[in-house]
This record gives structure tokens, sequence and C-alpha cells, in this order.
């Protein structure tokens, strides 16, 4: 049929097949510097905790409106961490086979929605319960996946200082979460306060499908979950870490589970017109002080070494909170001093802690390093301000509960202090 009369159009139809396909052309779009990529990241990261402190600002009327317990409102402010911690575990881990950015944007929508539930539906303890552990789990959507981004994008020496800068942004959020809350809540009452912080989630999402690259994942993983999980539990230059980084988060959110409450104890005791800066914004200054603080000491453990630096942050922070929980009584602006001082102290070990777990992991386990690292640290997160609460409610509320509550807070410093300081030569 190749000859003859159609020999030519068969030699047509043979030559076209033969051609390679057209292939447009594509251009090649620069990924964004490591410096640059962080710093979108952290904005992420800080737009998506709008909802973090939200109860904890708004604790005191909680307690008031609905004849909350300290327990019980202990429990509602566990709950938000209980929901991260069984969640963190396989979401982080997930970063090692799918795209962080994808597990990101579903905690984002949770987040949103979960924050306009509380405007909508909370109508008392169970109901807050409830959506404060949906804002759990969505946290465990944004947080840790945010910073295998971060980590993935900033390979190399400066990895730890771009892991301070976004650990560090979490008190960012965290600050300006309490600011809004106690700001709208004056202004519009607390449901307007929640309704608000949904529209931080929603510009989490935005900035994250506009701007964010994709993160690094291996679709050859196919190793079960839970030998990851042994295989990082068992290497004790990782675990030191995540063992010290349990002990500083039940410190860190016990304080800013209770600063509010206990800020507010004592203004009770104090003759009108004694203060003036709010109790949320004396939180909002607090939290917002650990930014230069965790940064700071993410650059001291560089230069001095983690370990040392971390036990003397650890050692420092505990004694001052030991101190501030005595002084439920004295007057308003030395307890803020104190207060601040104290906020600067428990969040100057944070970017570290991370930093040395993320410099420790294996390569190919970063996500599951993360995983463990934070499941057993918001697992402390949970149970600290719970125990704090139950503290408060035994020894009756008053000046002597708040000194045992802050002893429950921060003896978990001392601990950690010990734990890790540098080994004997």
């Amino acid at each position: 049929p190749r000859t003859g009369r159609y020999g030519s159009y068969f030699r047509c139809l043979t030559t076209y097949r033969k051609r390679p396909p057209i292939r447009l052309p594509v251009p090649k779009v620069k990924p964004p510097s490591p410096l640059r990529l962080t710093l979108i990241v952290c904005l992420v990261e800080i737009a998506g905790l709008s909802t973090i402190a939200t109860f904890a600002a708004l604790l005191p009327v909680f307690q008031q409106q609905w004849s909350l317990s300290h327990a019980a409102a202990g429990w509602i402010s566990a709950a938000y961490y209980g929901g991260y911690v069984l969640w963190v575990p396989l979401l982080s881990a997930w970063t090692d086979r799918v795209d962080a950015r994808r597990i990101m944007g579903v905690g984002a929508v949770v987040s949103m929605l979960a924050a306009l539930g509380y405007a909508l539906l909370a109508q008392g303890f169970w109901s807050a319960l409830g959506l404060r552990f949906a804002a759990g789990a969505a946290l465990a959507g944004i947080y840790m996946p945010g910073l295998k981004v971060v980590s993935d994008h900033a390979e190399g020496p400066l990895q730890s200082r771009f892991v301070s800068f976004y650990t560090a942004s979490f008190s960012v959020g965290a600050a300006i979460s309490y600011l809004l809350a106690g700001e709208i809540n004056r202004w519009a009452g607390w449901r307007w306060a929640f309704a608000a912080s949904a529209l931080g989630a929603a510009l989490a999402l935005a900035l994250l499908v506009v701007f964010v690259p994709p993160a690094r994942f291996s679709k050859e993983n196919r190793r079960a979950l839970w030998r990851e999980f042994k295989t990082i539990v068992q290497s004790p230059p990782v675990m030191i870490y995540v063992w010290g980084y349990a002990l500083h988060m039940w410190e860190l959110f016990s304080l800013r589970a209770w600063v509010v409450a206990f800020l507010v104890f004592n203004m009770a005791l104090q003759p009108p017109g004694a203060f003036v800066w709010s109790p949320t914004q004396v939180a909002f200054l607090i939290t917002l002080l650990g930014v230069p603080s965790s940064i700071g000491g993410n650059e001291l453990a560089r230069i001095f070494g983690r370990r040392k630096i971390i036990a003397l942050v650890m050692l420092i922070s505990a004694l001052v909170g030991i101190t501030l929980g005595f002084m439920a009584t004295a007057p308003y602006l030395l307890v803020v001093v104190v207060a601040l001082i104290y906020g600067m102290a428990v969040t100057g070990d944070s970017a570290s802690l991370t930093a040395g777990a993320v410099a420790a992991a294996p390569p190919n386990l970063r996500g599951t390093t993360l995983a463990v690292h934070s499941t057993l640290g918001f697992g402390s997160a949970f149970a600290g301000p719970l125990s704090v609460g139950i503290v408060l409610d035994l020894f009756g509320g008053g000046h002597l509960a708040w000194a045992m509550g802050f002893v429950v807070m921060a003896s978990t410093g001392l601990a950690g202090a010990l734990m890790l300081r540098p080994k004997p030569k």
C-alpha cells in the first residue's frame, strides 16, 4: 500500500505519526528566596492564629456569664490543645508524603468554620468545649506543616535562623489575637470578637493559595507511620529537644491561658484608677515580647551553645514565674512589669528547642520529627492550663491559690534546666 497510486498518501500519514508532539514553551518561574518565603509563611501563620487566644482573653467574661469554675475554664482552654494533639501526629507526618500546603489550606478552612461556629452557637461549657477542640485541630493543620515548608526551603547554616523567625511569629499571632479579642469585645461583645477572628483564617487561606510554593515530599515513602515514629522516638539527639520543648510548652501555655484571669484578680484588689492598661492589653504586650526574646535566644544559642543557653533561660523563667505567683496582691504596675519580664523569659528558649529538633532530624523524616515534637509539646500545653485550673480550685481561688498555680506552672522550667544542662567535660 506504500507504493502505487496512494503511496504518497500513506507515506504522509506515517511521517505525521512519527513527528514528536508539539510542546508549548513553559515560562520558568523563579522560586522565592528562602527569606522571602519564610516571611510569607510567617504571615500565613500569624493570620491563621487569629483564634488561638480569643477564649483565654475573654475567660473572665465566660466565667461570669456561664458560671464556670476554674477547672471548667481550664478544660475549655485545654480542649483547644487536645484537638491539636490528636490531629498533629497524623497531619505533620503526612507532610513527608503530600504537599504541606494542602494540609495548611484545610486547616485554615476548619479554623474559619470553628470561629464562626463559636460566634453563632456557643451557649455554655459543652458547646464551647467542642468548638475549641475543632479550632485546635485546625491549628494542627497550619502550624507544623508551615514549619515543614520553611525548613524545606531554608537548608544550610541559616536554617536555624529562619526556623526561629517562624516560631517567633507564633507569639505575634497570639498577641494580636489577645488584643483584637479584648478590644472588639469591649465595643461589640464576645460573639463579634470570635466572628472577627474568622477573617484572619480567611486571610491565611488567601495568602497560602496565592504566594506559597509547593513543599517537598516523597511519593516513594511507603513505610508504616508507626515505624517512622519509632525511629524518631529512639533517637536521643532529637528527643532531648522534644522533651525540653514539652516542659517549655507546659509553662508557656499555662501562662497564656491564665494571665488575663490573674491580672483581673489583681486589679480587683487595687484602688480605683490605679492602673492604665487593661489585662488583655498587658497580655498582648507579654505575648508580643516573645518575638525578640525567641529570636534573640536562638541567636545566643548559635554563639554560645544551644543546650547551655536553653538551660539558663529555663532556670531564669522558672524563678521569675514562681516570684510572680506570690505577687497576686502586689501593686498592679509592679505585677505588670514582672509579668512582662516573665513573658520574655518563658519564650527565650522556644526557637532554640525547635531549631535543635529540626537540625537533629533525619532529612527524609523531618515531618515525622515535627509530628513527635509537636505532639508531646502540645500535649503539655493541654495538661498545663488544666492542672493550674484544678490547683486554683483546690486552694480556693485566692492569693495563695495563685501562688500555688504559678508554682505548678513554672516548675517544669526547673526540670528542663536540669535535663538540658550541658554535660561536664
